[in-house]
């Protein structure tokens, strides 16, 4: 495999709502570079890229796909992500180590939910991003429109680079603004097309166009600026400099257009991304952490250098069959080996590097060496996970991880065959090391896991992958909710006597509890009113831990009791018979007896929510969070958005994710953090109760 400097590679991203052809567009680019012989299909599961069984089956992607081709001596790393919501962390992965972001756009439907998500997060990388108006062979085509949507939406400086001729069922031609050339391509997917001048019939909107975008490069610059004064235009190498400048810093959003299926305007694409988008020294230094304490908190800078101490960034990891664990990276910094030493600096562990490979969606191929800015796979690291950072013992540093989006969907999960409970813990925590936006935990005091991710669909493919790679069956279930049990009222004089007698010492144990219900949150307060020692001091602890076991269990329906102050204040024993299991029994029991006197209540979980919707969808979203027991506390506004705040008790947000998706057009995003406990409304109780039940008669049968 040739070897590439940092100067000849090109990191690109394809992002974008699902549909929108990336997977597509992907193909095409390495079949137009001679990577691949076939233009591979979506719809017949043949694509490069979508290569698992899952996105086969469901012809979307599920996982960032890595993949290379090469163009005009130049590397071209592509990732190819998800548009769906749910694998929105796969996006997030792909930014943190692109360089610049391709966002596809029907040419039909125009700016949708999925491009507004993915939008946001190229502000937080701050990475640069060109727009691709793709399917303008669709018959509704409409590319000034989503043009205009683009302007609008993005707010800066977007520039039209290239325009269809003849948009619609009929489109083969391509109208390139800095070539100043009308690119005819064949209509028979092979990517090639000849170049002949501009028709009349578009001459003028080409020109009009190349002025907005020599205007726009002007701007960047105060001697192009002053050059474009005097002489009114710039040279092609000035435009090509302003282009790299402009998607670099931000300051232009350059469109192009395509027909990624048909492999229209693809080649065009490729002159694009190798002549006019930054390679990795234009984009410039990466910050990183010193791990030195000599050092102390300042940040240093990275230069990609190959020549300097290596270092690389581990941004994905996937578990392949008959593989292992292959690790994907980019290069910070020097040059990568196989059989390299490299230290993790999160955990101070030594990680030796195997083979080292360049990937083809699951196509590897073996590299003697990787530079800085390139990127490439490892396999079978033993303590490096995604986030990590590995790098010589000579420069030890760590690049700033991922932030990954927090679980909005969770749902409970139950073995179907006993004994799998280990198998289960190691398949998820494997397939969290894989996928850091699905986390599971055991909650202890409700006796479930929980597993969350980003919506229903994605723990469906997490669970069905748990299946296809640890062999085990789980049933999902809804989460249990941790109420709480606590009284409203003063039982004054609650009596339980223990009394047995069976040959030799008998039990007995006699005690008067007064149960008061303290303000919420103040927990549990035992008191010890005897006098005159009707009770002996050394059974005293033990009616404390019979209240104290019976607390946990709960009395109403099986839920922790919380805010209650027990005083022991009479009582009786026997010189003989009275022992601490006997007085333990009878704090237990007498407490029982007072709990149910002193008008026991249930408490839930509230939690504080914050939905941020379209303005158009917010009297529906509103409406719904009353329905679920919700109190609006507040509304903001930002930009076309309105934020609610509100809250609304956890048992009415199972599966709400799913419901504000569908109501908003998938343009809803919420927030959940637990605030306090209410009492639940009395008709609520009883389905409370009898559903403990079920599962108590359910518990006892198996």
């Amino acid at each position: 495999m040739k070897e590439f400097t940092p100067e000849n590679i090109r990191n690109v991203a394809l992002i974008g709502h699902g549909g929108a052809g990336k997977t597509s567009l992907a193909e095409a680019l390495l079949f137009s570079a001679g990577s691949t012989t076939r233009l591979g299909k979506v719809e017949e599961g043949n694509t490069l890229s979508d290569y698992h069984p899952d996105e086969i089956e469901r012809q979307i992607s599920i996982n960032t796909s890595v993949l290379f081709c090469e163009w005009k001596a130049t590397k071209i790393n592509i990732l190819d992500t998800p548009g769906y919501t749910d694998f929105t962390g796969e996006v997030k992965s792909a930014l943190r180590v692109a360089d610049t972001a391709f966002v596809l756009v029907k040419a039909v439907e125009g700016i949708e939910v999925g491009t507004e998500i993915v939008g946001k997060y190229t502000n937080e990388y701050k990475t640069g991003v060109v727009f691709v108006i793709n399917k303008l062979d669709n018959e509704n085509s409409d590319f000034d429109r989503v043009v205009q949507q683009c302007h609008d939406y993005v707010s800066h400086e977007v520039e039209v680079v290239q325009f269809p001729l003849n948009q619609g069922l009929a489109f083969d031609t391509v109208i390139d603004v800095i070539k100043m050339k009308a690119l005819k391509y064949q209509r028979g997917g092979n990517g090639k097309y000849t170049e002949s001048e501009i028709p009349a019939e578009a001459k003028e909107k080409a020109e009009t166009y190349r002025r907005k975008l020599l205007d726009a490069v002007a701007e960047l610059d105060e001697t192009w600026m002053n050059k474009y004064f005097e002489t009114g235009t710039l040279t092609d190498d000035e435009l090509k400099a302003g282009l790299h400048r402009g998607i670099h810093e931000r300051n232009l959003f350059p469109i192009l257009c395509c027909s990624a299926a048909h492999n229209i305007g693809v080649t065009d694409i490729l002159d694009f991304i190798v002549e006019d988008c930054p390679s990795p020294p234009e984009i410039g230094d990466t910050h990183a952490r010193p791990v030195s304490v000599t050092n102390g908190n300042n940040d240093v800078t990275v230069k990609p250098d190959p020549k300097g101490e290596p270092s690389l960034f581990i941004f994905k990891t996937v578990s392949e069959a008959h593989v292992g664990e292959l690790s994907f990276f980019r290069v910070y910094s020097g040059t990568i080996t196989p059989g390299m030493d490299m230290v993790n600096e999160a955990n101070g562990k030594p990680e030796r590097l195997a083979q080292i490979y360049i990937m083809n969606g699951k196509e590897r191929k073996d590299v003697n060496k990787l530079m800085a800015g390139d990127i490439g796979a490892v396999v079978k690291l033993k303590d490096t996970h995604t986030n990590d950072t590995l790098s010589s013992k000579a420069f030890p540093v760590v690049y700033a991880p991922i932030v990954f989006p927090e679980p909005v969907y969770h749902l409970g999960i139950v073995p179907r065959s006993k004994g799998d409970e280990d198998k289960i813990a190691n398949g998820l925590h494997s397939l969290h090391q894989e996928d850091p936006t699905f986390v599971f935990r055991v909650d202890a005091e409700l006796h479930q896991t929980i597993i969350s991710g980003q919506g229903e669909l994605h723990l469906q493919v997490i669970v069905k992958r748990l299946k296809q790679k640890f062999n085990v069956d789980v049933d999902l279930v809804e989460p249990k909710v941790a109420y709480r049990e606590t009284i409203k009222a003063i039982a004054k004089d609650a009596e339980y006597k223990h009394k047995k007698q069976s040959g030799g010492h008998g039990q007995y144990g006699h005690v008067h509890l007064r149960l008061e219900p303290l303000k919420r949150g103040q927990g549990f307060e035992f008191l010890d009113e005897i006098v005159g020692g009707v009770v002996p001091g050394k059974f005293i602890p033990a009616v404390e831990k019979g209240v104290v076991e019976t607390m946990k269990e709960g009395v109403l329906a099986g839920y922790p009791v919380v805010d209650v102050r027990v005083a022991l204040h009479y009582g009786s024993y026997h010189d003989v018979d009275s022992s601490e299991m006997a007085f333990k029994i009878a704090g237990s029991q007498a407490f029982k007896k007072g709990f149910m006197e002193a008008k026991p209540i249930l408490l839930e979980p509230i939690y504080n929510i914050e939905v941020k919707v379209p303005e158009d969808a917010m009297g529906e979203v509103m409406g719904d969070i009353s329905g679920r027991r919700g109190k609006i506390l507040g509304m903001d506004s930002a930009g076309h958005y309105q934020i609610i705040r509100a809250q609304v008790p956890q048992a009415e947000l199972h599966k709400y994710a799913t419901v504000l998706r569908s109501k908003t057009g998938g343009r809803g995003v919420f927030s959940a953090s637990m605030s306090h406990y209410e009492e639940v409304p009395r008709e609520q109780v009883e389905k409370i109760i009898a559903a403990s039940d079920k599962n108590k008669n359910k518990e006892q049968e198996a």
